[in-house]
């Protein structure tokens, strides 16, 4: 029998095994098949407290997990396949191999989404981006992509402005998608431009993003687009499909929490990006991380008392 039981390795999961473990209550860590989560293809994180000369995504992941160890949390690198959270004792499943536990913390994340491109996964962390609030300033006075239509593309692309010396915002249609204060505030930019009605069919470089292929959507001329980044804000995806129709979830698939961290089933918590479509950052995925831990602690400790 477990006290706890944490799905996902990234900054949300580690961070709560680092807490529950220094409680002594012996975390198992069920990392899945990508150790680390979205930041291990963060080449550098520059925004993240107690690092003033940046770290690598990869590394700041390991020392993570390392920190939790140091304290005694133990760790699979495989994939949930199955839980069940219809009363206590929790059950969950790797593989074949079956887990009991009193406490669980879901920290599974949420992915961006991609455009399917061969030369968009060579190129990630090398020019290609899926976060402008982690990457936006490395890209100093020079000509970016992103896109998008939405909300989020909006956001980005006028958050980058910041840095980037121009920002085109490539559209598949010929109107946005976003919301009338965002969209106002991206065509009023001067910053700004936009590609309309055009899809990438590729990213163009060897060893750093150099342009964009585009297909018109209407005619299905093609052209070319020098760049220095792509940024892709067309939306991320909760990973949350192995808690369906057993945890509440909103519309686009988020954890819906009761609390800071409690989702509708007593016992069964939540932290980073899972249950956040706002701020998607490190920092606060670790923070809620923490959180969770200390919430899954006292969840415990009521039990025994």
């Amino acid at each position: 029998m477990r006290n706890v039981i944490i799905i996902g390795g990234g900054a949300a999961g580690l961070t709560a095994a680092i807490y529950a473990a220094r409680a002594d209550l012996s975390p198992l860590v069920i990392e899945g098949g990508e150790p680390g989560g979205q930041l291990t293809i963060t080449s550098d994180v520059e925004n993240f407290p107690g690092f003033p000369e940046g770290i690598s995504g990869p590394e700041l992941m390991d020392r993570l997990r390392q920190q939790a160890e140091k304290f005694g949390s133990e760790h699979v690198y495989d994939l949930v396949t199955k839980v069940d959270f219809s009363k206590r004792p929790f059950k969950v499943w790797v593989g074949s191999e079956m887990h009991e536990t009193q406490t669980v913390i879901v920290a599974t994340g949420a992915t961006a989404r991609w455009l399917g491109l061969e030369s968009e996964v060579k190129l990630r962390g090398r020019g290609v981006s899926a976060c402008a609030t982690c990457d936006g300033f490395f890209f100093r006075d020079m000509h970016v992509a992103v896109v998008g239509g939405g909300d989020t593309a909006m956001e980005e692309a006028t958050f980058l402005t910041r840095f980037a010396s121009k920002v085109t915002v490539i559209h598949r249609r010929d109107e946005l998608r976003a919301s009338e204060i965002m969209k106002k505030r991206a065509l009023e930019s001067d910053k700004i431009d936009f590609a309309w009605n055009q899809v990438v069919t590729e990213i163009l470089g060897e060893d750093q993003v150099t342009g964009v292929r585009l297909k018109d959507t209407r005619s299905g001329e093609e052209s070319e687009l020098a760049v220095d980044g792509v940024f892709m804000a067309i939306g991320h995806i909760p990973v949350t499909k192995f808690f369906e129709g057993q945890l509440d979830t909103d519309d686009a698939g988020y954890l819906k929490l009761t609390g800071l961290t409690t989702t509708n089933v007593e016992g069964v918590f939540a932290a980073g990006d899972v249950a956040d479509s706002r701020y998607r950052q490190a920092v606060s995925a670790a923070g809620t991380g923490c959180m969770a831990a200390l919430d899954a602690q006292h969840f415990i400790e009521n039990l025994e008392g």
